[in-house]
C-alpha cells in the first residue's frame, strides 16, 4: 500500500536550465556572452568530474528559466543529433528586435562571424536558428514575453536583450511517451500539433503562468520521427533539460510520484545552487527537476557573479590541484583569468584493445579522466551491460564493455573447481588486465577505474580485484561472489559494492556472505547488501550505490 505524499503537488513551472556539452571553453564563453549577450553568472566545476568546468549563463542573477549551462571538454568530438535527445534550445526575443538579431548573427566581426542563420515560423511566431561554435542549435523565437533582469555590461542593447528561454525541442520516435510524462505526471498542458519539415511538432506548456504564455521558459516541443536513428553524444549535444519546481518539498513529492510511475528517478543531488533529480522518458530524453533555491547569488554577490572559480565546500581542500588542471579562460566581463592549464593537442580516442571486441559509451575515451569497465553475465552481451550507463547518468566516465567469446567468460559455474574453468578463466582475467593497461597508456590509471559486472561478470570482477596487486578505484558486483576464497593480500581500503537476492539461483547466499567476510577481513571498504525479491536482476538501489561509489572515484582530482 502506497502512502500518498502530504504535499499538494503543483504543476512543474516550465524550464529551469539546459545543460550542453561543449569543447573549447573560451569559444563557448565568447559566443554566449559576446554574441547572445548572456551573463556568465557562475564558473564552477562539474561536481561529478572536478577537472571539468561547469559554466552557467543567464540574466543578471541567473533566474530559473534563463540558464544555459555547459561542460566544456577540450578536443571533444562533435555529437550527432538523433532521436532520444533535446536538439535545440530557443530563447525569447522581442518582436521588434527581429531585424537587429538577424543583422547581429549574420554580420561580420566578433558579434556575428558570418553565422549561417535559417528563418522560419513556428506556431505563428517568427524563428531564427543558428548553431553555436560546437554545432548546438540555438533559436530565437520572437514574442513579447516576460522581460528578465538586464545585465548592464551586456554588449546587446537592453531593448533587444533576450528574455530567457522560450522552449526546447526534442526529437522522439513516439510523442505519446513524452505526453505520458509531461501531461500525465508533471502537470503540463498540451498546446497543439503542427506539421513541419522534420515531422509533426507537438507543444507542451508548463504551469508557470496564467495561461497567457507570458512566462519564461514555458514550453517543451517534440518532433516525432518514427524509425529514425538515435543521437550520438558529443560536443554540441544537449545532456539534459531541467524543469523547474519551487522547493525541496515539491521535488520530493515528484520523486515519490515518478518512482511509483516507474521512471526510476535518481536520489536528490546537491548541485549547490539548486537540488536535482534526473530521469528519462520513454524515448530516452534525460530530464531533470531542479529547485529554484538557493540560487546563484548564494555564494557571491550579484555584482561579482562569475568573477571567481567557485567550488563546493567538499572540493575546497583540493582547490590548488583543481585550478592547475582546469584550462585557462578569460572572463570578458571582468578581464580576469581563471585556470592555468594550456590546451594542448587533442588526445587520441581509440582503444587498440587485447584482440577482443570492446563496446564503448559515455565520455569519449580520449577526454576522460575516469573509466568503468563493465563485464556482462553468462549468455548476455557487452551491449546488455553497457545499458547501465544511461541509468547512472555520470558524464565524467568513459565506459568499456568487452564481449566474451560465445557470450561466456568461462564455461562452468563459478563454484566449479577452478581447473574445470581453465584456461578460460585466466584468459578472462587477462582481458581485464589488458584493458587496464590500455587505459593506463591513455592517461587513466587503475585507481581511476571502476571494475563492475553482473552475475558471471560480477564474479570475474571480484576475482580480478582479489588476485591483482593493482589498486583499482572501486569494484561493483551485481549478483556475484568470489570464485576463490584463498587469497589474503591487503586490499587497502578498496571500495567494493556487492548486492544479491537471498534466494538467487546462481549465487548462493552463503557464498556471497563468505566472500563479503573475506573481503572485509582483507581491508576492503565493503558495502554488501541482500535484497529480498530481487531475483537475478539489478534494482534501483543497487544503481544508486554504484553511482555513489563511482562519484567518489571521479571526485578525486
Amino acid at each position: 500500500m502506497t502512502v500518498p505524499s502530504p504535499v499538494q503537488i503543483s504543476p512543474v513551472q516550465g524550464l529551469h536550465h539546459v545543460t550542453v556539452m561543449a569543447s573549447d571553453p573560451q569559444r563557448n564563453i565568447d559566443f554566449y556572452t559576446q554574441v547572445l549577450g548572456q551573463r556568465m553568472v557562475k564558473v564552477t566545476v562539474n561536481f561529478d568530474d572536478p577537472g571539468t568546468y561547469h559554466l552557467y549563463y543567464g540574466d543578471r542573477t541567473g533566474q530559473p528559466g534563463t540558464i544555459m549551462t555547459h561542460f566544456p571538454w577540450p578536443g571533444a568530438a562533435r555529437g550527432v543529433r538523433g532521436n532520444g535527445e533535446v536538439v535545440a534550445t530557443a530563447y525569447s526575443a522581442p518582436i521588434a528586435s527581429y531585424d537587429f538579431w538577424l543583422g547581429r548573427l549574420t554580420g561580420p566581426g566578433l558579434t556575428g562571424a558570418g553565422l549561417q542563420v535559417s528563418r522560419g515560423q513556428r506556431f505563428g511566431q517568427e524563428v531564427l536558428s543558428v548553431a553555436d561554435p560546437d554545432g548546438t542549435w540555438v533559436e530565437l523565437v520572437f514574442e513579447d514575453g516576460a522581460p528578465v533582469q538586464d545585465w548592464p555590461a551586456s554588449p546587446v542593447p537592453l531593448e533587444h536583450a533576450l528574455r530567457g528561454f522560450h522552449s526546447v525541442t526534442g526529437w522522439v520516435g513516439d510523442t505519446g511517451a513524452v505526453r505520458d510524462l509531461l501531461v500525465g505526471q508533471l502537470g503540463f498542458s498540451e498546446v497543439g500539433t503542427e506539421e513541419g519539415a522534420g515531422g509533426p511538432r507537438t507543444r507542451f506548456r508548463g504551469g508557470g503562468d496564467d495561461g497567457s504564455g507570458a512566462g519564461v521558459g514555458l514550453f517543451v516541443d517534440v518532433v516525432e520521427r518514427p524509425g529514425q536513428p538515435r543521437g550520438s553524444f558529443g560536443a554540441g549535444s544537449v545532456h539534459h533539460a531541467a524543469l523547474r519546481t519551487r522547493d525541496d518539498a515539491q521535488q520530493t513529492a515528484y520523486l515519490e510520484q515518478l518512482t511509483a510511475a516507474s521512471y526510476r528517478p535518481t536520489p536528490v543531488q546537491d548541485r549547490q545552487y539548486f537540488h536535482s533529480i534526473y530521469f528519462r522518458e520513454g524515448n530516452g530524453i534525460l530530464f531533470e527537476i531542479a529547485t529554484d533555491a538557493p540560487g546563484f547569488p548564494d555564494d557571491e554577490p550579484v555584482d561579482g557573479l562569475g568573477k571567481h572559480l567557485r567550488l563546493p565546500a567538499w572540493y575546497e581542500a583540493r582547490r590548488p590541484a583543481i585550478e592547475a588542471h582546469l584550462p585557462r579562460i578569460v572572463s570578458p566581463e571582468y578581464g580576469v583569468t581563471l585556470g592555468t592549464r594550456e590546451l594542448g593537442a587533442t588526445p587520441r580516442d581509440e582503444l587498440p584493445g587485447p584482440g577482443i571486441q570492446v563496446l564503448t559509451a559515455g565520455r569519449p575515451l580520449g577526454e576522460a579522466r575516469v573509466a568503468a569497465i563493465l563485464l556482462h553475465g553468462r549468455g548476455a552481451t557487452a551491449q546488455d551491460i553497457l545499458s547501465l550507463e544511461g541509468g547512472l547518468n555520470l558524464s565524467a566516465f568513459t565506459y568499456l564493455a568487452p564481449q566474451a567469446a560465445g557470450n561466456s567468460w568461462y564455461p562452468h559455474s563459478f563454484l566449479a573447481p577452478v581447473a574445470e574453468n581453465q584456461p578460460h578463466l585466466d584468459a578472462a582475467l587477462a582481458t581485464v588486465e589488458d584493458l587496464l593497461t590500455e587505459l593506463e597508456a591513455q592517461g587513466i590509471p587503475a585507481q581511476k577505474v571502476v571494475l563492475g559486472g553482473f552475475s558471471q561478470g560480477a564474479c570475474l570482477a571480484l576475482e580480478y580485484a582479489s588476485r591483482s596487486a593493482v589498486k583499482l578505484g572501486g569494484v561493483v558486483a551485481l549478483s556475484g561472489a568470489l570464485i576463490t576464497l584463498d587469497r589474503d593480500a591487503d586490499l587497502d581500503g578498496l571500495p567494493i559494492f556487492m548486492g544479491v537476492a537471498p534466494d538467487d539461483a546462481h549465487i548462493p547466499l552463503d557464498r556471497f556472505e563468505a566472500s563479503a567476510d573475506l573481503l572485509r577481513s582483507r581491508g576492503a571498504a565493503l558495502d554488501a547488501r541482500v535484497f529480498p525479491g530481487l531475483g537475478h536482476a539489478v534494482n534501483a538501489e543497487e544503481l544508486d550505490a554504484m553511482r555513489a561509489l563511482m562519484q567518489g572515484v571521479a571526485a578525486q582530482v
